[in-house]
């Protein structure tokens, strides 16, 4: 069963290599849309770049406004800090969408 004629036993990533070949899976190994584990990488699926966007907006409104009728709440001023905070929150949304999807200078490797 041992292919390698050698007195070491093969590697890890040979036997690996050797295991994807017989199942076929190399090819799937490597996707031409993986990502590489950066935020801000468009590799991703259309529908995962949207859900990631509306979680990042959605998240931060419903923290702001919870926030807001907390604070109302504590403090007795209905309306104020609600009002307040939601276009705050609306703000950090999209500053994290920005933080996290922004162009990047191209990297060179020196």
């Amino acid at each position: 069963m041992n292919t390698n004629t050698g007195s070491t036993p093969p590697s890890f990533d040979e036997r690996l290599r050797a295991a994807r070949d017989r199942q076929g899976l190399e090819s799937a190994a490597k996707p031409e849309d993986a990502r590489n584990g950066e935020p801000g990488d468009w590799g991703a699926s259309p529908l995962g770049v949207g859900l990631r966007l509306g979680l990042e907006l959605a998240t931060a409104l419903f923290l702001a406004i919870a926030i807001g009728w907390g604070l109302d709440r504590v403090f007795h001023t209905r309306p104020l800090f609600l009002v307040l905070f939601i276009p705050l929150g609306g703000a950090a949304g999209v500053l994290n969408i920005w933080r996290i999807y922004r162009p990047r200078p191209d990297r060179r490797a020196d």
